[in-house]
């Protein structure tokens, strides 16, 4: 079939959001609102996998009698992120509840495989040589995080909540539980950071941080549109058409009228 150029005529943007990162105090609402999205399925650490009501998988460091680990958490995301590329699926969402937990299994993890043999178990990163635990530590989040940023998917990241107090004690400020670091590289793979928040029997929603801002025609997927008409920040107004410029009128210059030419007639002539 020969190649076609496409319509030389306006369109709409279609602009959907699929990465996001919510946190929140515990009860708040976040696995409430990653569960409203479209066919998820739960990548969980909280060991009541079986008691959701959508799809779950338990992560878990498996270990055998003597606590050593025999199938890692990384191994078993790996095999999970493979599955969801590769298997006919019906899944629209992956959620990751709660990434603050996954990332203490992936350190755990890297800890049991570069302890020599015959060794207790090594505790810190710090205690591996040339840095190298560190290495494969930081390795093993961000392939996971660029490959679940690749998946045709929805996907969820959820943290816990801190806050930060003064010197009274006042808090100040409250933030994800997870560092900083880890903030970043999460949030920069991300479209929308939200914080949920339970004030009484109210549940409020609430973009802190946008990866650009996404307009309400440009969405183009209605269920997530619907569920981001819920969370205060999350769409701008749809943007009005551009009106095209008028057209310029064509001057017309118009013509003075010439003067008659006067013509001298002698007296003579008219009598």
């Amino acid at each position: 079939m020969a190649f076609k150029l496409p319509e030389n005529k306006p369109q709409i943007p279609k602009d959907t959001p699929r990465n996001f990162f919510l946190y929140g105090e515990t009860m708040s609402g976040k696995s409430y609102l990653a569960n409203e999205f479209p066919a998820p399925i739960v990548l969980n650490t909280d060991g009541n996998a079986e008691a959701n009501t959508v799809p779950s998988i338990q992560l878990v460091n498996e270990k055998d009698e003597q606590g050593r680990i025999t199938k890692s958490v990384i191994s078993q995301i790996g095999e999970i992120l493979l599955a969801l590329q590769t298997q006919k699926h019906t899944y629209q969402t992956v959620v990751v509840d709660v990434i603050d937990d996954v990332i203490e299994m992936i350190k755990i993890a890297v800890c049991d495989e570069l302890t020599p043999p015959g060794k207790p178990r090594l505790k810190s990163l710090s205690e591996i040589p040339y840095g190298k635990g560190y290495d494969f530590f930081n390795q093993a989040i961000t392939e996971m995080v660029i490959d679940l940023k690749a998946l045709p998917m929805n996907v969820i990241y959820i943290s816990r909540q801190v806050s930060e107090y003064d010197d009274n004690g006042n808090a100040t400020k409250d933030k994800p539980s997870l560092k900083d670091k880890y903030v970043n590289l999460i949030n920069g793979n991300s479209d929308l950071m939200i914080h949920t928040e339970k004030v009484g029997n109210n549940y409020n929603r609430e973009v802190e941080r946008k990866r650009k801002k996404y307009y309400m025609d440009q969405v183009d997927d209605k269920e997530i549109l619907k569920i981001l008409s819920t969370i205060r920040g999350a769409l701008e107004p749809a943007k009005a058409p551009s009106k095209p410029a008028p057209a310029k009128k064509e001057e017309v210059k118009k013509e003075a009228p010439k003067p008659q030419k006067q013509e001298n007639v002698s007296e003579d002539d008219l009598f």
